[in-house]
């Protein structure tokens, strides 16, 4: 038996290998020790052999209902992933496997790797209508970049969407992916019309040193960027501070911030109805856009999610706060489940890659159906 997570995003630690029917693991925390619950890793073995590998540690994660009929997900290809056999008990996560192949990676959730990153960079500058910026770099000295969609008209909408300000939260660049794809068909209908009225300006990772250091929901010191939008700095958060200043530069009326969450097993978004800006206007629009979004994805609805902040009292450290506080927009957080959509539940793969990338697809819908109201 061999397990490895000396790799782009990985993270686990061996503690006892000796027993193949207890193979005991635990999460590396973040920097700064406050948050883990992100794991990744290699498992090798004997083909047909049966394996249980517990996770010793998982009873003190940062989101313990997180693993209340969660199921981790695996793949021998790297490219399919499927969810393999998982309870938690006694404050403890274990797996259980059964080898098809000599190798197995095991993760949290999908990994959306750094390289997939840079690819879909690099093929997206290919259309005509991109461009890439280079807004600075992280603390770990890696590039913070902003894809342009769009002439930069002035007399047209701006469209802000950012992903994985937490790192371990892949879906949310899963879905930057099918949005951008989606986006750029030349034969889309959907896309051309939203370019024709709106540009787009995407950072599909806001948090790459977390992503690469296998990270849950922090930056390269332990910094969570979903609380320092209020006052962002190049020292503690310049994956934030470089954002905000591009944005200040070109005016938000739509922001649109991707997470997933550990818990609810379900997708939703969260507004900013508790921002002391928050208005009729804001509030039809959120209707609208939840109402176009619920007809363009069957895996969205608006039953379950947060609580609403009470009016002014919401945390404008938080981006999607600060957002619609600084520009006067619609801005929501979008939320996808590390588990499986209960309302469209699928045993053998839960919420995944794929159904991540088609609600990127179905959000251009929503967005064209507000477009011509955000101003």
């Amino acid at each position: 038996m061999r397990i490895s997570a000396n790799f782009d995003g990985g993270n686990i630690q061996v503690v006892n290998l000796d027993n193949k029917d207890d193979i005991q693991l635990a999460i590396r925390p973040d920097a700064g020790g406050e948050f883990y619950q992100w794991f990744n890793f290699r498992f090798e073995g004997e083909v047909g052999n049966h394996y249980t590998l517990n996770i010793i540690n998982a009873g003190t994660a940062s989101y313990t209902k997180g693993w209340e009929d969660y199921q981790a997900v695996a793949s021998y290809d790297r490219q399919h992933w499927f969810r393999i056999p998982t309870q938690y008990k006694d404050g403890k996560l274990s797996i259980s496997l059964e080898l098809d192949c000599d190798a197995i990676q095991i993760a949290y959730f999908a990994p959306y790797s750094y390289e997939r990153h840079l690819d879909l960079l690099s093929s997206a500058q290919l259309h005509p209508d991109v461009n890439l910026e280079h807004l600075g770099l992280t603390l770990d000295g890696r590039d913070i970049t902003l894809m342009k969609v769009g002439n930069g008209d002035p007399s047209k909408r701006n469209i802000w969407i950012t992903a994985r300000q937490h790192p371990g939260e892949t879906m949310a660049e899963w879905l930057v992916e099918g949005l951008v794809n989606r986006l750029l068909d030349n034969d889309c209908p959907t896309a051309k019309a939203l370019l024709d009225k709106a540009n787009f300006y995407i950072v599909p990772n806001m948090n790459p040193d977390g992503s690469v250091r296998g990270h849950l929901r922090t930056n390269a010191i332990g910094i969570n960027l979903n609380r320092e939008w209020q006052t962002p700095s190049l020292e503690k958060s310049p994956e934030v501070y470089h954002v905000v200043n591009k944005m200040q530069q070109t005016g938000v009326d739509l922001f649109y911030d991707v997470h997933g969450d550990e818990g609810l097993p379900y997708v939703f978004l969260a507004g900013c109805e508790g921002v002391p800006a928050y208005n009729d206007k804001l509030a039809q629009l959120q209707v609208d856009f939840s109402q176009a979004l619920t007809l363009a994805s069957a895996d969205f609805q608006t039953q379950f999610g947060y609580d609403k902040d009470e009016p002014g009292q919401a945390n404008l450290t938080v981006a999607s706060n600060w957002v619609a506080q600084t520009f006067e927009c619609l801005s929501n957080t979008l939320e996808m489940p590390f588990k499986d959509n209960n309302n469209l539940a699928d045993p053998f793969v839960g919420w995944s890659p794929e159904r991540s990338i088609y609600l990127g697809e179905a959000s251009l819908i929503a967005m064209l159906a507000v477009v011509d109201k955000l101003r």
